[in-house]
């Protein structure tokens, strides 16, 4: 069971209710259900001259480690933007969304789910931002063999690699209704 105690919009205790088939935080004042903890990050496989963008991490998790460019995503802000901002921030490149690639859940305390962009590069040069990261360069699948290489990281560049297709889920610019505020995504 979650650690939320007090109810995020009145501030009334919240008790412990079977909603939907499962125990749940919730309100007895207002209609406010606590769902759970959630995080949702992406990354991003950008490549240039057939060489992906990859960072090494300055901070934990993950410290010392090869990855793909990519963060958590704000309250307010639609995922592509996300990645897009991620990218330029830690490296300097400027980076477009073409679709997504892959997708990972990983269930836990916090359940994590973590959405991979197949990224057009626009422009720039790797410089890492000190920050985040401590390294920033176009690498070879060959010369990532001999790097230390987060192991999601090294998947998600095989699936980059090996698409067999142009299919992937794509930014639906022109749904069929107008929705609005709302970041849909279609196979093609």
């Amino acid at each position: 069971m979650e650690k939320v105690n007090f109810c995020l919009s009145c501030g009334q205790r919240l008790e412990t209710r079977n909603i939907g088939g499962a125990d749940r935080k919730a309100c007895p004042s207002c209609d406010f259900v606590h769902w759970g903890d959630f995080s949702i990050g992406v990354g991003a496989c950008v490549f240039k001259d057939g060489k992906v963008l990859l960072v090494r991490r300055a901070q934990d998790p993950g410290k010392g480690r090869w990855t793909t460019p990519g963060g958590y995503i704000e309250q307010l802000e639609f995922i592509e933007q996300t990645i897009e901002r991620e990218i330029e921030e830690e490296t300097g490149i400027r980076a477009r969304a073409k679709k997504i690639i892959a997708i990972r859940d990983l269930p836990r305390a916090v359940h994590n789910v973590y959405i991979a962009f197949s990224m057009e590069y626009l422009d720039g040069e790797p410089q890492a931002d000190g920050i985040e990261v401590d390294r920033a360069g176009f690498f070879s699948w060959e010369e990532m063999q001999t790097m230390n290489v987060a192991p999601l990281t090294a998947w998600l560049v095989d699936v980059a690699l090996h698409q067999t297709s142009l299919s992937g889920l794509v930014m639906d610019k022109d749904p069929i209704v107008p929705l609005e505020m709302y970041g849909l995504f279609r196979s093609i």
